[in-house]
């Protein structure tokens, strides 16, 4: 009797649970830790909506900024003959305007040279019209024999008729209202652009102690010597590309009379210059020698020039660029290529003239802030 009410006893008592895992119990380091990953996931956050602002700025105030970076870069040009100007006791704001001057002179001259040049060459397509129109006429050829394939090949409508074609006409008033307002706002802007190099010169020492005062006391010597590097960066910047263009230029020039090209002069310092373009450059440089020799030159006087082209673009980049401009840029070949991605795409072609510097100067920055340094690391060699 007894048993039989043990055993009630033991099926009516629950099983025994599984014992419960021990809760993690709460130590400083743990919720140190905690803290570190919310303020790393803040920072993260932070970077990419501040990034994102940055580009907005940049895409929308294009023009203002575009305006501003070459007048900068128009300044450091120009600062060296300031400078000289000023050791032989000619006054800063007079110095500025008499380089002000001698650059309009260069410009003009320039201008008026190449239009000269270039309407002499405009007289000169008539005898060019024969192999161009030859030339047309065999692409033309070609197309139709595509044509006449692909309506072989697709299937054509079942009732036998054939589609017609509406094109709408575009509104000319909108068109020319469209333009003539760009070309008004980019003369406007270019309208400033002596003023604002004039007083860069003159202010440059004001306009470089204000900046550093706008800065803690803590971190004024860093951003004086952040300043200077940039300054340095943006002079090794323009001396090296104008070196490296006038060589280009020179071996071209050379090249070029020695085939006979017609204004072997002119279209080799057009196609040396170009030559110094990032990546476009091979493309844009030998298109005037090519263009000038359509009918005088033939199958290996052409094959000449490409080479010569192709060969001084690779000579320049890869050993010129590095020796003069490397060293002070200090970028690897991948933040270059997406920097000028970028920027050509916000800016377009002045993009892509001014990615290497804007790159460069970003690369300063970070590597003289404690809390960027990664970043500069990252763009670096």
């Amino acid at each position: 009797m007894a048993e039989k009410q043990q055993t009630r006893v033991a099926e009516a008592e629950p099983p025994a649970r599984e014992p419960a895992l021990p809760t993690p119990a709460w130590t400083p380091a743990s919720a140190s830790r905690r803290r570190t990953d919310v303020a790393a996931s803040t920072v993260a956050s932070q970077i990419i909506v501040a990034v994102a602002v940055v580009l907005t700025i940049c895409y929308f105030a294009k023009l203002v900024l575009v305006t501003l970076l070459v007048s900068i870069l128009l300044a450091y040009v120009l600062d060296p003959v300031v400078s000289f100007l000023e050791e032989i006791k000619i006054v800063r704001p007079v110095g500025a305007a008499l380089a002000l001057l001698l650059l309009g002179a260069i410009l003009y001259a320039t201008l008026y040279f190449g239009y000269s040049k270039g309407v002499e060459f405009l007289e000169q397509l008539p005898k060019y019209s024969s192999e161009i129109k030859r030339t047309l006429v065999h692409f033309r050829h070609q197309a139709q024999k595509l044509q006449q394939s692909a309506q072989q090949v697709l299937p054509g409508n079942e009732d036998g008729k054939k589609p017609v074609k509406v094109d709408q006409q575009p509104d000319w008033s909108d068109v020319v209202g469209k333009y003539v307002g760009t070309v008004g706002e980019v003369l406007l802007a270019v309208s400033f652009v002596p003023f604002l190099v004039f007083f860069m010169l003159t202010w440059q020492d004001h306009a470089r102690a204000a900046t550093v005062m706008l800065f803690s006391m803590e971190n004024r010597n860093t951003a004086y010597v952040t300043l200077g590097r940039i300054s340095e960066m943006v002079r090794g910047f323009i001396t090296g590309n104008v070196v490296i263009g006038l060589f280009t230029s020179v071996l071209s020039v050379a090249i070029f009379w020695m085939l006979h090209l017609p204004y072997f002069y002119f279209l080799g310092f057009i196609s040396g210059f170009l030559s110094i373009v990032p990546y476009l450059g091979v493309v844009l440089a030998v298109i005037p020698p090519l263009a000038a020799g359509f009918d005088t030159l033939h199958g290996p006087q052409f094959i000449t020039i490409i080479v010569t082209v192709l060969a001084l673009h690779v000579f320049a980049i890869n050993v010129l660029y590095p020796k003069l401009i490397g060293k002070r840029l200090q970028l690897n070949p991948l933040a270059v290529t997406i920097a000028l991605l970028l920027w050509g795409w916000l800016w377009g072609a002045m993009g892509l003239i001014l990615a290497v510097p804007i790159t460069a100067a970003m690369k300063i920055i970070f590597d003289n802030v404690d809390s960027l340094r990664a970043y500069g690391a990252w763009l670096g060699e």
